[in-house]
């Protein structure tokens, strides 16, 4: 009978991380779960001898590092890792100061990169893997007034993924960019996103798009976490993962909204795209 593989998920203590492992584990994986906190993970598995629950630092590389290497400890391989960890930073960019921004970077595309740094290594050496890095649909679509720096956050996301994607395939290690809509988690409340702290009023598209975050989306996500934990499974067990994933009818069509209005600009702008090549010159 074959073993389950190894799952390594960062952000597990709450939100798609929480219902990811919760599924994992029912399910029969092991897994290696992480958190700022690892006494939220005990509280919300419990003991069980396929999982281990960590307190890391996702900011740290040491503490990513000491993660991995107690992960390999204890299951002694890892299959699978799900970057989740992550937070949203909302503010205009004039409102969000220069430490808001780079812990904002440091955490979402940092941290994702001390686990990609630290496991490479494992799955270069077994010749294969899988790396699902969780990005946003705000890492496609960027229009989202307020929501700048976390958007840039996850657009680079999305570019090191297409990047680690082709560094990785000869070692028979695959990478997939989760574009996530709006799921009923707790993602929109305190904990989850953090306001900038020099507030301007001036900003009323930022104002009005939080005003309806708190009095429209908050409770009436339509993604169901439950099965998205399902499509990630489904995602960690394909034989020809995808490099891009859209997850929820909302992301799915916001996505093909964007790619439309590219198509008609690309049509609209193809002359002027392509006048500044160099012409041959005809020798008479």
């Amino acid at each position: 009978m074959e073993t389950k593989k190894v799952w390594y998920v960062t952000g597990a203590s709450k939100g798609l991380g929480l219902a990811l492992i919760k599924k994992l584990i029912h399910d029969g994986y092991r897994v290696a779960a992480t958190s700022r906190n690892v006494s939220d993970l005990d509280k919300e598995i419990g003991s069980n001898v396929n999982f281990l629950s960590l307190g890391v630092d996702i900011a740290n590389e040491t503490s990513v590092r000491a993660s991995i290497e107690k992960t390999l400890q204890k299951f002694g391989t890892i299959d699978v890792v799900v970057n989740n960890a992550g937070y949203g930073q909302l503010g205009t960019l004039e409102e969000t100061s220069d430490e808001e921004a780079h812990e904002n970077f440091n955490v979402n595309v940092f941290g994702t990169l001390n686990v990609i740094r630290a496991v490479m290594s494992h799955f270069r050496q077994k010749k294969s893997g899988r790396i699902i890095n969780i990005s946003s649909i705000a890492g496609f679509l960027g229009g989202f007034p307020g929501w700048g720096i976390y958007n840039a956050t996850k657009f680079a996301v999305a570019g090191l993924t297409e990047a680690l994607a082709v560094e990785a395939k000869s070692h028979g290690v695959t990478a997939t960019i989760v574009y996530p809509g709006y799921f009923k988690t707790n993602f929109l409340k305190q904990g989850s996103l953090r306001l900038a702290k020099n507030r301007i009023a001036d900003y009323k598209e930022a104002r009005d798009l939080e005003v309806i975050h708190d009095t429209q989306i908050i409770g009436n996500q339509p993604g169901d976490p439950e099965k998205a934990a399902a499509a990630f499974v489904t995602l960690g067990e394909s034989k020809n993962p995808p490099l891009h994933l859209f997850l929820g009818t909302d992301s799915f069509n916001m996505a093909n909204g964007k790619i439309e209005t590219l198509q008609q600009e690309l049509r609209t702008n193809e002359a002027l795209s392509k006048s500044t090549d160099f012409v041959a010159q005809t020798v008479a």
